[in-house]
């Protein structure tokens, strides 16, 4: 390398300075060290590379392009790689509106989902391939329709906003929905319909389709989600130009209100088109059939429960009816019984009395009367008299015990009389009776 002299002299030193009154040591100088020094670096590659190619700075710099361009599109490939239709690469960029912006990007499969550095590199890459100079540097057509097309994606695509607008009117993204005959498995086939649907979706994030283990309270909530389905689409990408020239206000306010009636209409249209999506989904949902089932055996079991229950309380307040039914019958019984048995005791003990009385009037009879001989009209009243009296003033009880004696006695006169005698001396005794109600047995 060269050594760089320069001319100028350095300046000298002020008159009044002193080495030892000026100069001040702040330091001393550290030890030399031996240290090996390598030329690297991109400026000594580039030299090195000039060096072994023979080549001057502009030749080396545009072949090094030229190599950076064919490494951007080899790193791009593996993530953007979309093959070219032939006649979209002959799109008119004035049909701008009508072209598929993600697919002039080469961005299809991404879509909505794509994100901003995928935009970027998409961009960079169409450009580096489509490039008018490119075209003409290479000897082809200088035609930038193509070309143009990118540029408009990129500008659309790159604007959250305008972006919004066209992922609102992109049926490309769309997933059509199985129809009721389609087989397979019911989750597959309808979990990207609604994963596609939920784009449009203000609430983030929607609830997603599930599987046959979904509970009840999740699936509900799936539903009552697309049923009450927020949509931003707003369908203002498709909206006819408005006139800005100042002469044509009618005209223009006449092409904002048909702008702003079309956007209503298919944002019912496309409102209808959901609702009719979410019922076709339902209706071929197995869980609803197997909720529905259990909640017709709880509601089974709950009724049969409950008429178990009312069975088994009627049956107790039958059983109680029937008990108490029974009770008042063997009440009645019992108490008829104790009746009948009472009407018995007293018509025996009546009974009883009656034979008693007869066993007093024949033991006086068998006596004949206790005269010798014939006894006299007379004799025979007064005696069965003084035996109505005993029989009036004894208790049933004494006149059984009086009867026994009588039958004891037999037919023997003094004996009769003195059971007579004693009886009417306990009446007397007891001021139940008088001597004077007796006329012949006292």
């Amino acid at each position: 390398m060269a050594a760089v002299h320069f001319a100028k002299a350095l300046p000298s030193l002020p008159s009044d300075w002193s080495e030892d009154a000026t100069f001040v040591t702040h330091g001393s100088l550290s030890a030399p060290v031996h240290r090996s020094i390598e030329p690297v670096g991109p400026h000594f590659l580039a030299h090195a590379r000039r060096k072994r190619h023979s080549r001057s700075f502009s030749e080396d710099e545009r072949i090094q392009a030229q190599y950076n361009v064919k490494k951007v599109e080899d790193d791009d490939s593996g993530e953007i790689s979309e093959d070219e239709d032939p006649r979209m690469l002959t799109s008119d960029p004035k049909d701008w509106k009508n072209q598929d912006h993600y697919a002039v990007l080469g961005l299809s499969k991404y879509r909505w989902r794509a994100t901003d550095e995928q935009i970027k590199k998409a961009h960079r890459k169409k450009v580096l391939r489509h490039h008018p100079d490119k075209k003409a540097s290479a000897g082809k057509s200088q035609d930038d329709g193509f070309f143009k097309c990118i540029q408009k994606a990129t500008e659309i695509l790159s604007d959250p906003i305008r972006r919004r607008q066209f992922d609102s009117c992109d049926d490309a993204a769309d997933r059509e929905p199985p129809s009721k005959k389609a087989k397979g498995n019911f989750y597959k086939l309808w979990a990207p319909v609604f994963e596609a649907e939920g784009r449009f979706s203000r609430k983030q994030p929607v609830p997603k389709l599930g599987d046959d283990k979904s509970t009840r309270e999740e699936v509900e909530e799936f539903y009552n989600f697309w049923y009450n389905f927020d949509s931003w689409r707003s369908f203002e990408y498709l909206d006819e130009d408005v006139p800005d020239d100042n002469d044509s206000r009618n005209q223009k306010r006449y092409v904002e209100k048909k702008n702003k009636n079309q956007r209503a209409q298919k944002k019912q249209e496309d409102t209808a088109r959901l609702r009719k999506l979410v019922d076709d989904c339902l209706a071929l949902d197995q869980r609803i059939q197997k909720f529905k089932e259990a909640e017709k055996a709880q509601r089974n079991a709950k009724r049969l429960a409950r008429e178990a229950e009312e069975k088994r309380v009627a049956e107790e307040a039958a059983k109680k009816i029937e008990d108490e039914k029974k009770r008042k019958e063997e009440e009645e019984a019992a108490a008829k019984a104790l009746q009948n048995n009472a009407k018995k005791a007293k018509e025996a003990a009546k009974n009883a009395v009656k034979k008693n009385r007869r066993v007093l009037k024949a033991a006086i009879k068998d006596c004949n009367y206790f005269v010798d001989g014939t006894a006299s009209a007379d004799v025979i009243d007064k005696s069965l008299s003084d035996v109505e009296t005993i029989q009036g003033k004894v208790d049933p009880d004494e006149l059984n015990t009086l009867a026994r004696s009588l039958e004891a006695a037999g037919k023997d006169s003094a004996a009769v009389k003195a059971v007579y005698t004693k009886q009417i001396a306990d009446l007397i005794a007891k001021g139940s009776a008088k001597a004077t109600d007796f006329k012949i047995l006292a």
